[in-house]
């Protein structure tokens, strides 16, 4: 059986925003952008696992493109913290290369999916 790689990946990407919403809280002391940014980037594997139970193919594609949604909502609070200095160039370089390509497999899985 293959690996499961958004599955993968999203679900590592929910753990190092976890572990950035308690060092954004503890350490800079900043609550608000970091709970957007929890609930964003916690959300897209969430959502990945719900598309397993999809009903359809449409659905499926539904489903995986509110992921989507998520994914680029968490990419503009990356940025926002980053642009206002919660976040320094490496913190941020790591974590968006990471975003960028979840959503580049996403986009495949959704491109995909229409042409099957």
């Amino acid at each position: 059986m293959a690996d499961n790689v958004i599955k993968t990946k999203s679900f590592n990407f929910a753990l190092r925003i976890v572990k950035l919403f308690q060092f954004l809280n503890q350490e800079k002391k900043e609550f608000v952008l970091s709970k957007q940014l929890l609930r964003s980037g916690t959300s897209i594997g969430a959502l990945v696992r719900e598309s397993e139970q999809a009903e359809s193919k449409k659905d499926f594609i539904h489903k995986l493109a509110i992921t989507q949604k998520e994914a680029n909502e968490t990419d503009y609070w990356l940025e926002l913290l980053f642009q206002s200095d919660y976040l320094n160039e490496t913190q941020f370089k790591s974590i968006k290369s990471d975003i960028v390509e979840i959503n580049k497999i996403l986009a495949s899985i959704i491109i995909t999916t229409k042409q099957n």
